[in-house]
C-alpha cells in the first residue's frame, strides 16, 4: 500500500469526492463553491469550474458530465471538457444529497426543504416526481432500481419505477442517527455509518439478511482510559470484494472485512476530519479527502482548508502496519 498527495491543497472544506465511472477522473466538491476534476492516476488538476454557492454534493453522469448540489438551492450539470455548466433543476433550499441512476437515467436529489426530486436530465427543470419527507435526508445511494434513503435512524427504500406507490422497506439499523449510507448491488445490500461510531450491513434478501447482518462499534477512541464515539462521516464499498472502508471526524480511515467481521487495516492518520472517501471502478485506489483548519498569520479565524489523498490499494489483508 502506498499513499501520496495530490498536488495542492485547497480553499475550503471538501463535501464530497466520486471516481468516474471507468477512468481514474475524480469530480471533488467543496464549500469554496468551486468543482473540480482530478486525475488520479497522475495526480493532476483536470479542470477547476466556480459557481455562485457553496457545493454540498455532487457525483458522475458518465465520464464526461459531473452534477452537483448548491447551498442555494440549484442542481447543476456540469460539461467537464468545456467547464460549461447548465441548471438541472431547483429545490426550495440547499441541497444536500446529489446521486445517479445508470438505469432509469435521472437524478435524485435530497435537500434542507425535506424533497426528494428526480429529474429527467433531457427535458425541463421541472422534477419528474416529488416525494415529500418528514425530515432532512443525511445521504442518498442508488441500488439497481431502488434508491435508498437515510433519514435519522430509518433507511426507506424506493423502487424507481414506481415512486407513486408505498415504500418498499423501511429499515431502522442503529440506535442513532444516521450519517452515511452505500448501498451496494455486488452485495445485495448496503451499510449505514451513524454519528456514534456504529455501523450497520444490512442485506436486501431477508433470507440472507437474517444470517449475515451485523452492526458494530468501528469507531470508539480512549480518552484518559474513558471511550469517545466519533461520528462515522463517510463510507465506500469495494466494488468487487466484500470490504469497505469508513472514514471518522478525528482523522482515521478503517477497511473493514464484511463476512469475517473484523478490521483489515487502520490507515495512518490523516491532518483533520476524514469527510469523504472512495474507490475508483477496479477497487485498486481509494481517495480520502480530509478537512482541516488553517489559522492564517494575519487573522484571528482559522480557514478551511483540505487535503486529498490517494492510497494504493495492495495487500491490504491482516492487521495494520500502525497497530
Amino acid at each position: 500500500m502506498a499513499r501520496r498527495r495530490l498536488a495542492d491543497d485547497g480553499d475550503g472544506a471538501v463535501s464530497r469526492l466520486r471516481f468516474a465511472p471507468s477512468s481514474n477522473n475524480m469530480v471533488v466538491s467543496s464549500w469554496d463553491s468551486g468543482l473540480r476534476l482530478y486525475d488520479a492516476e497522475e495526480s493532476t488538476l483536470r479542470l477547476e469550474v466556480e459557481c455562485e454557492a457553496a457545493l454540498l454534493d455532487c457525483c458522475f453522469k458518465d465520464e464526461t458530465v459531473a452534477l452537483a448540489g448548491c447551498s442555494d438551492g440549484y442542481v447543476i450539470r456540469y460539461d467537464l471538457h468545456s467547464g460549461v455548466q447548465d441548471t438541472v433543476g431547483l429545490h426550495d433550499d440547499g441541497v444536500t444529497s446529489t446521486e445517479f441512476s445508470e438505469i432509469t437515467g435521472q437524478v435524485v436529489t435530497a435537500g434542507l426543504d425535506k424533497k426528494l426530486f428526480f429529474w429527467d436530465t433531457h427535458t425541463s427543470v421541472r422534477p419528474d416526481s416529488t416525494v415529500p419527507l418528514d425530515s432532512i435526508v443525511a445521504s442518498l445511494s442508488v441500488s439497481g432500481m431502488y434508491i435508498l434513503v437515510a433519514v435519522e435512524r430509518d433507511v426507506y427504500w424506493y423502487d424507481m419505477r414506481n415512486l407513486t406507490g408505498p415504500v418498499k422497506v423501511k429499515d431502522s439499523p442503529l440506535k442513532h442517527h444516521i450519517r452515511c449510507l452505500h448501498a451496494s448491488p455486488g452485495w445485495n445490500g448496503y451499510a449505514a455509518g451513524s454519528i456514534s461510531g456504529t455501523v450497520a450491513l444490512k442485506y436486501f434478501d431477508r433470507g440472507v439478511d437474517g444470517d449475515m447482518r451485523f452492526t458494530f462499534r468501528c469507531h470508539p477512541r480512549s480518552r484518559d482510559g474513558t471511550s469517545s464515539l466519533v461520528p462515522i462521516n463517510s463510507m465506500a464499498i469495494h466494488p468487487f470484494k466484500k470490504t469497505f472502508v469508513t472514514g471518522d471526524n478525528e482523522g482515521y480511515a478503517i477497511s473493514w472485512d464484511a463476512q469475517s467481521k473484523k478490521k483489515l487495516l487502520e490507515f495512518p492518520s490523516y491532518s483533520g476530519s476524514v469527510a469523504s472517501v472512495a474507490y475508483n471502478h477496479s477497487g485498486e485506489l481509494l481517495a480520502v479527502a480530509s478537512n482541516y483548519n488553517h489559522q492564517e498569520a494575519d487573522k484571528v479565524v482559522a480557514v478551511e482548508r483540505h487535503q486529498i489523498y490517494i492510497e494504493t490499494m495492495q495487500n491490504i489483508q491482516g492487521k495494520s502496519p500502525i497497530e
